[in-house]
């Protein structure tokens, strides 16, 4: 498994950094991708080197794409045509497309959240259709969650969707994650 995580300046540090740190102890290849150029700072002033350029990207070699929030970040995510497009091919092949906080909110102005149950920030409901108050939501191929506080539940549905209940869960037992 191998799944793409786009980066913008602004995006929410955690939703970021626990989901990628999670997903890699799972053993699921993560790549983190720059929209404008290899050195990202997040919402809290940290710098980080992406692993790849959008325009390096062979999107047919991923199994998904996981989408973090901030709201800086996503507002600058969403400005890129190269995730749109990104989105929509892991749509159409059935492939995951998952996203938290704010991030969402993309996923619902690509279309691809017209049939879906997903939930987003609390606050920012009328971004999505279909609104949900769950910490994380699973509908097929699309997972998504609310908050930096709900990302290791995030990562942990995605290490599920990717690896199955026994792995994610012993992952869980492991890091010590308490679900609510």
């Amino acid at each position: 498994m191998r799944v793409l995580v786009p980066l913008a300046d602004g995006f929410e540090d955690i939703e970021a950094v626990a989901v990628i740190d999670i997903l890699r102890r799972a053993g699921i290849e993560v790549d983190t991708v720059g929209i404008i150029g290899s050195m990202i700072t997040s919402s809290n002033g940290i710098r980080v080197m992406a692993d790849k350029k959008i325009d390096e990207i062979d999107i047919t070699k991923y199994n998904g794409i996981i989408l973090p929030g901030g709201s800086k970040g996503t507002m600058n995510l969403s400005k890129s045509s190269k995730v749109s497009e990104f989105l929509k091919y892991m749509n159409k092949r059935g492939n995951l497309i998952a996203a938290i906080c704010a991030a969402p909110s993309i996923l619902a102005k690509n279309g691809l959240l017209d049939d879906k149950k997903a939930t987003i920030h609390p606050g920012l409901e009328s971004g999505i259709p279909y609104p949900r108050a769950e910490r994380v939501v699973v509908d097929y191929n699309v997972i998504t969650s609310q908050a930096p506080g709900t990302s290791m539940e995030f990562a942990l549905a995605i290490v599920k969707y990717f690896l199955g209940d026994d792995t994610a869960e012993r992952l869980r037992e492991s890091l010590l994650i308490q679900l609510p």
